[in-house]
């Protein structure tokens, strides 16, 4: 599933980081299930790569998370995933998205960082961290560059979700507090739960 389809189906992005990658495929089901369509594995997870081959991506579209240069850029889309996603503005990670032809968010907090990231190439920026500035920090943003689409991450919990989709987020990304102990622990009823109240609250 392409990125842009999955977010407008529910514009969340999970994120999944965690000390094995024994849960990961399990997890990402779960979300699945539950109706969350865009699922991003993080590469600091030792096995990643394996798990983002090893995971069938029908009906979700599947990143990687925390790309930080070119050859981890390119083994991850190898491994499987349809998109990028770094903590900051990679420039080398941005051009080899565009070479590899697949989506790219990068990091960005400030006007500067955005509107670089988003000239070098990237289709969606990574609001990052956006819980240091919540929502105002959001709207102050979009006011001079309403055309970049922004994806708040960082100490966004369940209730804050739908007040940043309503100040214009893009999508929102969301780990903790939605995963929980989830990819630890392969508690996954607790985790659909969360993800119902998720959904239920930005549909509402």
């Amino acid at each position: 599933m392409r990125l842009d389809t999955a977010l407008d189906a529910t514009p969340v992005i999970a994120i999944l980081r965690a000390s094995s990658a024994k849960h990961l495929i399990a997890v990402a089901e779960t979300l699945r299930a539950a109706g969350i369509r865009a699922v991003e594995f993080t590469l600091t997870t030792p096995g990643v790569y394996e798990a983002l081959a090893g995971f069938k991506a029908d009906g979700i579209a599947l990143g990687a998370g925390t790309v930080t240069t070119r050859q981890e850029a390119r083994r991850a889309v190898e491994a499987g995933a349809g998109y990028l996603i770094s903590p900051a503005v990679c420039l080398d990670v941005i051009a080899e998205a565009r070479t590899l032809g697949v989506p790219v968010l990068p990091g960005a907090y400030t006007p500067t960082e955005v509107l670089t990231a988003w000239q070098a190439g990237a289709g969606l920026v990574k609001l990052f961290p956006a819980a240091t500035g919540g929502v105002a920090h959001l709207k102050a943003i979009r006011a001079p560059l309403p055309a970049i689409g922004l994806v708040p991450t960082g100490g966004i919990g369940l209730d804050d979700a739908a007040d940043y989709l309503d100040a214009g987020a893009r999508a929102v990304g969301i780990g903790a507090p939605l995963i929980g102990d989830a990819c630890e622990t392969g508690d996954l009823d607790a985790l659909r739960a969360r993800a119902d109240a998720l959904i239920d609250r930005i549909r509402r």
